[in-house]
């Protein structure tokens, strides 16, 4: 069994702190960019789970320009982050990729250009990821690193479908070989509890990207958002939501098949607690990180144990 400064698994802290030498935080920056799954070149609403800020709700204003944005978000852990503090820029609401190469070049460099910047992260689309995009992201990664976070959620195309993402399997394929090759870092979200999908189904992603070695990954339970297509559904009955048992045995389960090397991001999200719908439970992060914290711990449970 591997130790990562106690976790169980190979956390994001244990991996900052092994390439910068201190605690790293992020600065949620908003790019001005839109999704093509909301503009009509793929679809209109955007995923079924998605927000109206496209899963970006706690980015500073895209009005400010990106100076003022990262001093705005730099002042929400200030207190704790301290004057020396490193930081990672982080673009997350909607596709951040999704725009023409200058203007990709000119926000993505000054991103990098920022002092306190240690490291850059990009939220997108892997059908929003055209060569010279992939090229433009190679070239800032020699300056410092770049990472593409790309939201696949699940392998299963009968979902991919359900949950409006917008392209197959095959397409994530071909962005991630893109990326890998051109020696980018490439961060894979999943959403465990997708209407329909059972417990194997949700493995059997986990397995899929284990397979691939991925870099990083972010395991995502499913939040019912206000507003969104889902929530409607939720509301006709049309599924349920996991219960907090399901989610810790289900956390555990995916972590045992992940490669010890894999960065493990996030165990769950957090939405606002003014949108949230169901589950409740997860309103309540630090006692989801804490009961997680402990159910791996009882069980004995590590990344990498059934890999």
């Amino acid at each position: 069994m591997n130790s990562w400064n106690v976790k169980p698994y190979h956390s994001l802290d244990f991996h900052l702190k092994e390439m910068f030498g201190r605690k790293v935080y992020k600065l949620a920056l908003d790019g001005g960019m839109t999704c093509p799954n909301r503009d009509g070149s793929v679809g209109r609403g955007g995923c079924i789970f998605c927000s109206q800020g496209g899963s970006g709700d706690f980015a500073a204003k895209k009005q400010l320009s990106l100076r003022e944005q990262a001093d705005l978000a730099k002042k929400l852990v200030e207190k704790k982050a301290g004057p020396d503090a490193l930081y990672i820029a982080y673009f997350q609401s909607y596709t951040n990729t999704y725009a023409p190469l200058p203007y990709l070049e000119a926000l993505f460099t000054e991103a990098v250009s920022l002092p306190e910047v240690c490291a850059l992260s990009i939220g997108t689309r892997p059908d929003c990821l055209p060569d010279e995009t992939v090229a433009l992201l190679s070239r800032l990664n020699q300056e410092k690193p770049v990472w593409v976070e790309l939201g696949l959620q699940t392998i299963h195309e009968s979902t991919a479908r359900f949950i409006r993402r917008g392209y197959g399997l095959p397409v994530f394929e071909d962005a991630f070989r893109r990326l890998r090759a051109a020696g980018l870092t490439v961060i894979v979200h999943v959403i465990l509890g997708l209407p329909g999908e059972t417990r194997e189904d949700m493995l059997e992603t986990i397995r899929y990207l284990a397979g691939l070695k991925i870099d990083g990954i972010k395991l995502q339970l499913l939040h019912v958002l206000k507003g969104t297509d889902l929530d409607r559904l939720y509301r006709q009955g049309a599924f349920q939501v996991l219960e907090f048992s399901q989610y810790l045995e289900l956390v555990g389960d995916c972590l045992k098949l992940l490669p010890p090397e894999t960065v493990i991001h996030r165990l769950t999200g957090d939405g606002p607690k003014s949108l949230l719908t169901a589950p409740l439970w997860s309103g309540n992060k630090r006692l989801v990180l804490n009961s997680m914290a402990r159910y791996l711990k009882e069980n004995k449970i590590y990344q990498g144990q059934e890999y």
